[in-house]
């Protein structure tokens, strides 16, 4: 391993204060392998200081060939420079002097420890690196590995129903950390959705920041154009997020609101994370991108696309880019909204994960939709698919504006319960691949060593049915397909249906209606492929296709409609 320069800056000062301490300049040279080099360990880099120019404050550092910025605060300096005097008193002679150095170099570098902040490039900055970063703050030595979703893999996940359920027991809904029952509309307002909230920022999808920044939403571009055989207007909108405090981070949220063509008063509108574009508009090397032609047809006999039937029943809808929100990896934690706010560093354990970071990317989208005349912002609804489903989820849970959701195919992290041991883990969420859609704090839950012990996902204060149980009485739809046709086993339905089952006491005492079943999560068994359980606010329903919601569709929009009183074109 070769030696690595280093841009100093603070910590410069730190060794010409320390050189400061001796009377006469001492060079030596040594080579990053050489036993009794001052060594410590910060954020999960292996830090060596190589003793070099003290005049000049030459040092070297290992770290896999990238730069490193080191930082050190001013106030310590005074007490840097009390040790290195000491260290070399009596002024003995040169190899001496060099010794004592070395011991005074090595106690000032550990006292400098909880002051130093490495800021290396967010731009080279990997998620392995920022995934071990988070498991050092909150003292993880080791996690529990996820299981495979490789059924032949030897660590592949479970789908046996007898050890699906190793935490049976989940957190009551209706119980207040102190054990009072819930037992009117105002104690679940004022007293017990507040703890869920809290613990479920604290400890799942972290906390929005108090300096989120502003949003200034800009309509860059207008067109008339068609859905299907239906025309519609189009509005292609910009959200600039404000970084004037950190100019190095540039956020614009790109979303397009497309409503009927001549609508009269305003409309309903489905808010559905995808590709921010308007209709007809494709980044280069896209289906229907430059040099390739159109987006293929649907096959025959499928149903229209989501876009086309919310047109044609009269509603609106928005397109909005999670991915020029926040991006989706570890990697890209230190930009994007969430870098924004932390000024390029790294995130604290509560901290926001990318889930909250979309969905509050999608509140900031209503703040705009509620200065539209052309949208009813008092009917606004929210869609994902997969991760996606998960955000939505979040989104209707912590922004109580919107007014439906459809949480598709959203598995462990979205509607499926934590505590089941059934295809995708908490572990599998606790790992570098998938951690980055958490706060820093859920890394705690797949601790198999740390300096707090172990935890696992019976430790969790909240699961699930309570973030379903938050979105009540608010009518939300939760959607999957079949294993048969790519809605894979791993998403766990069944593990969802029970959270659902579990979230409908909340429902019932908000005067909603629920599943229409008993509240017993643990025998209650999904129903058939195909069966609407769509009388209530909260609704199921499985289709027989596969990793979507597109089959759903045509059961959301009426059921939407009959809940927010709106009038379908179809039936006018």
């Amino acid at each position: 391993m070769g030696q690595t320069n280093c841009n100093l800056k603070g910590l410069s000062h730190l060794f010409i204060a320390c050189s400061d301490a001796i009377s006469e300049r001492l060079t030596t040279q040594r080579r990053l392998q050489d036993a009794g080099e001052p060594e410590c360990s910060i954020s999960g880099l292996r830090i060596l200081v190589v003793l070099g120019s003290w005049r000049g404050a030459e040092v070297g550092f290992s770290k896999r060939g990238r730069e490193i910025n080191c930082f050190v605060t001013r106030r310590r300096l005074a007490a840097a420079r009390k040790a290195a005097r000491r260290a070399v008193a009596g002024r003995p002679s040169a190899p001496a002097r060099i010794n004592r150095y070395d011991a005074a170099m090595k106690f000032v570098v550990l006292l400098f420890v909880p002051t130093l902040v490495f800021a290396q490039s967010a731009a080279s900055w990997t998620a392995a690196e920022d995934h071990r970063n988070m498991m050092d703050q909150l003292g993880i030595k080791a996690l529990r590995p996820g299981p495979s979703g490789n059924e032949n893999a030897p660590n592949h996940a479970n789908y046996d129903e007898a050890t699906a359920n190793p935490y049976p027991n989940l957190p009551d809904p209706l119980t207040l950390k102190n054990g009072k029952k819930v037992a009117t509309a105002k104690m679940w307002w004022d007293q017990r959705r507040p703890e869920i909230v809290e613990d479920f920022e604290r400890e799942v999808v972290g906390r929005v920041p108090k300096n989120a920044p502003a949003i200034q939403w800009t309509v860059t571009n207008t067109a008339g154009t068609t859905v299907g055989t239906y025309a519609v207007q189009a509005k292609k909108i910009v959200g600039h997020a404000d970084n004037s405090a950190y100019p190095d981070i540039n956020v614009d949220i790109q979303m397009a609101l497309v409503v009927p063509a001549g609508a009269k008063g305003p409309l309903p509108v489905m808010m559905m994370f995808g590709s921010g574009l308007m209709p007809g508009e494709v980044p280069p090397g896209r289906a229907g991108g430059p040099g390739r032609g159109p987006a293929p047809a649907p096959p025959p006999g499928s149903d229209a696309p989501s876009t086309q039937q919310l047109i044609a029943d009269g509603w609106g809808y928005v397109s909005i880019s999670p991915a020029s929100v926040q991006a989706d990896s570890g990697a890209g934690l230190r930009k994007g909204i969430i870098g924004l706010a932390n000024h390029g560093q790294p995130r604290k354990p509560e901290d926001w994960g990318a889930l909250r970071a979309w969905a509050w990317g999608a509140s900031r989208a209503l703040d705009y939709l509620e200065t539209d005349k052309s949208v009813d912002a008092k009917k606004v609804g929210i869609e994902g698919v997969s991760r996606y489903g998960k955000a939505a989820l979040i989104t209707m849970a912590f922004d109580t504006r919107f007014a439906v959701v459809l949480v598709g195919s959203s598995g462990e992290g979205g509607a499926k319960l934590h505590r089941r041991n059934w295809g995708e883990a908490v572990e599998n969420l606790t790992g570098s691949g998938e951690y980055h859609w958490m706060a820093g704090n859920f890394l705690k839950y797949g601790a198999s060593e740390a300096t707090f012990g172990s935890k696992t996902p019976g430790d969790l204060p909240v699961d699930a049915h309570e973030l379903i149980a938050l979105c009540a009485p608010r009518p939300t739809f939760i959607s999957y397909g079949v294993p048969e046709k790519g809605d894979a086993k791993w998403l766990d339905h069944q593990g969802s249906y029970m959270a659902a089952i579990a979230a409908g006491p909340v429902f019932k005492l908000l005067g909603a209606k629920d599943l229409g079943k008993s509240a017993d999560y643990k025998s209650e068994k999904m129903p058939a492929v195909n069966v609407s359980m769509l009388e209530g606010q909260l609704a199921w329903r499985q289709h027989d296709g596969g990793h979507t919601d597109g089959p759903n569709w045509k059961y959301f929009i009426p059921w939407a409609d009959k809940n927010l009183g709106h009038a379908s074109q179809l039936a006018q």
